[in-house]
């Protein structure tokens, strides 16, 4: 028998990575080749007529899982575009702009994490599942947690996924050998530059079995270093190259982060995702913060009992800080 759709809302859907993001879940990456889908789009007025310009060319493409044309809700009226949808995918946000100071960028995100969260909490289905993409991610998704208490704090997470992609990249690049072959980095903290990535549990697949990445890199001093200050900077790096944004990575992040999340990872791994801290590994409680999870049956577990060394403790601790002041920031502008 066919699947019943399930509803998936976009915000910012008209943007950079909302036009990346739509095709990939029109064309099953995130949810499975044989998951009907029905797309919620949303954004603000002003983009409007390029949203309704993103669904004229998800018609055009003909996808097998959009059952024509009311498989496709382009809308700027959020009550629209959150009634009963079962994933949640939050792009849109308001970017840092030159010469803005930090609390007037938080405080834009704030209003509009507040206002979404209460269109979510009145008219999402029951157990929604959702992934803030915007930055800043880890906070924004916060606020969205204080504003929207019945959807369950386990189902409120962010998107480090990118990072850790980033990561695994990295890493197969280093030693030559198909990113499907590594495993078991963690992002840890942050989605900024005082991200944690951490390879001390990271596993390479040859030919000889598993082996940890360090004992195949052989080099401590990248690792230690050029390899952390890459995947922290990569976004900036990208914007550098491309004079915009890491569209392309993000929405493939994105997918990933929820395929794994609703279909499960594969036994033995692990992958990172933002989450609601319940005091793990010493982390405060009441942050989002990146730890390594499993995922089973539509939820996901932190990876427990894993050594953290010295270096990784202080690491871990100073992306917390930033988190905790980022924290201080949002709720100040709520006052």
């Amino acid at each position: 028998m066919a699947k019943e759709p399930v509803r998936v809302l976009v915000t910012g859907a008209a943007g950079q990575i909302g036009y990346a993001l739509v095709p990939m879940i029109a064309r099953g990456i995130m949810l499975g080749a044989d998951q009907p889908v029905i797309l919620h789009m949303l954004d603000i007025p002003f983009a409007a007529e390029a949203l309704n310009g993103v669904k004229m060319e998800l018609i055009d493409a003909a996808f097998p899982l959009l059952k024509g044309s009311f498989s496709v809700v382009a809308t700027t009226d959020a009550v629209e575009g959150c009634t009963g949808v079962n994933v949640a995918v939050m792009v849109g946000g308001f970017p840092r702009k030159e010469g803005m100071e930090r609390k007037d960028v938080m405080s834009k995100n704030v209003s509009i994490y507040k206002s979404q969260a209460a269109a979510l909490e009145k008219h999402a289905a029951p157990n929604c599942k959702v992934l803030v993409v915007a930055n800043p991610a880890n906070t924004n998704a916060l606020i969205l947690k204080e504003f929207a208490p019945s959807i369950p704090e386990k189902n409120i997470t962010c998107l480090t996924r990118l990072d850790h992609n980033r990561a695994l990249g990295q890493i197969s690049e280093r030693l030559s050998v198909p990113v499907s072959d590594v495993k078991n980095v963690i992002i840890w903290g942050n989605h900024s530059s005082t991200q944690y990535p951490d390879v001390n549990h990271a596993k390479v697949q040859t030919s000889f079995g598993e082996k940890p990445v360090r004992e195949l890199v052989k080099n401590d001093e990248w690792l230690n270093g050029e390899f952390i200050t890459t995947v922290q900077q990569r976004g900036a790096a990208i914007i550098k190259a491309r004079k915009l944004s890491s569209a392309l990575s993000a929405a493939s992040s994105a997918c990933d982060h929820i395929r794994d999340w609703v279909l499960g990872t594969p036994e033995g791994t692990f992958v990172s995702m933002g989450v609601y801290s319940d005091g793990s590994y010493n982390v405060p409680s009441g942050l989002i913060y990146s730890f390594p999870v499993t995922c089973r049956n539509g939820e996901w577990d932190i990876v427990q009992g894993l050594p953290i060394d010295e270096v990784s403790r202080k690491k871990m601790d100073l992306t917390a800080e930033e988190l905790k002041e980022e924290k201080d920031l949002a709720y100040s502008c709520l006052s």
